[in-house]
């Protein structure tokens, strides 16, 4: 499930589910199993997230995919999706 709104035009918004076909270094590719864009590849990058604090003398940088594994989810999650 996707945690942040990546492209919206193409369906990769918050809670999107999809399945993962491959593993890369810098870039997984995955195919979205829900809403109108279903069936489609899509390649998520990761993500920098960087943290600066004027107390501190360096920049934290995080390097992340922008993902969660969904084995389940709440009713509130669930409402208003098919299967």
């Amino acid at each position: 499930m996707i945690l942040r709104n990546i492209n919206p035009s193409i369906g990769l918004c918050n809670g999107t589910r999809l399945i993962m076909t491959q593993l890369g270094t810098k870039v997984i590719e995955e195919k979205s199993i829900t809403g109108s864009h279903c069936g489609i590849k899509v390649y998520i990058p990761r993500a920098i997230l960087s943290l600066t604090n004027a107390k501190w003398p360096f920049v934290l940088k995080r390097r992340q995919y922008p993902l969660r594994v969904c084995y389940s989810m709440t009713i509130n999650k669930s409402q208003g999706q098919t299967f």
